[in-house]
């Protein structure tokens, strides 16, 4: 079979064509694509030896920044227990009363179900204007906040929306009852380099360890 780079009419195009054909390095991306998508388990369709049902003793707590978490799913998840969830991470989180969660952003959506509890967000949502750079011909996103938060109340059998790159916290306000909710994200964002590859922690939870304890 004839090399189509080196096929003259296919080479011989018109001068904006002649801009694209310029270089002579040649790749197999494409080849690695489809070999990497057949050792892929989801290319089964359903027939592979996939899992399907993760257990609680599946899903790891993490005392984090943000506060209580239990991972239900995140990539780490699905690679250990060969779970073919690839679209999104959740995982719940435990408020106890009168506390709070950490305070964060991150450039993807969320979707917060609450499960118990009762509480109230605060948002300070995002705005993004375009500023000219410092070089020719380039230009920079500029993210700004508002200066007072908003406030959202919420109780059981809710569903919250928290907007791409909204600072938001979470406030539990019972006295003896823990909240608990849990927290749906796409993981296309953080694929993207967004989501959790674009994760800012402004205040821990105070159940988290400070330096001194």
């Amino acid at each position: 079979m004839t090399d189509p780079l080196e096929d003259e009419e296919i080479r011989d195009v018109h001068e904006e064509g002649e801009r694209w054909v310029r270089g002579d390095r040649q790749a197999s991306y494409y080849q690695e694509f489809l070999e990497r998508s057949q050792n892929n388990p989801l290319s089964a369709h359903g027939d592979g030896p996939l899992n399907k049902v993760l257990k609680p003793e599946d899903m790891p707590w993490e005392l984090s920044q943000q506060g209580l978490l239990k991972h239900m799913l995140n990539e780490d998840i699905a690679e250990e227990h060969d779970f073919p969830g690839m679209g999104a991470d959740l995982y719940q989180q435990l408020i106890p009363p009168e506390s709070e969660s950490g305070k964060h952003r991150h450039r993807s959506e969320e979707i917060v179900i609450v499960l118990e509890g009762e509480g109230y967000d605060l948002h300070w949502d995002a705005q993004l204007e375009v500023r000219d750079g410092d070089e020719p011909d380039r230009q920079e996103p500029d993210w700004t906040f508002d200066e007072e938060p908003t406030k959202y109340e919420w109780e059981a059998g809710d569903a919250i929306y928290i907007p791409v790159n909204a600072i938001h916290q979470h406030h539990n306000t019972s006295e003896t009852e823990p909240a608990r909710f849990i927290s749906a994200q796409a993981r296309a964002y953080t694929n993207l380099g967004f989501g959790f590859e674009d994760l800012e922690q402004f205040e821990s939870a105070p159940e988290y360890p400070t330096a001194d304890e």
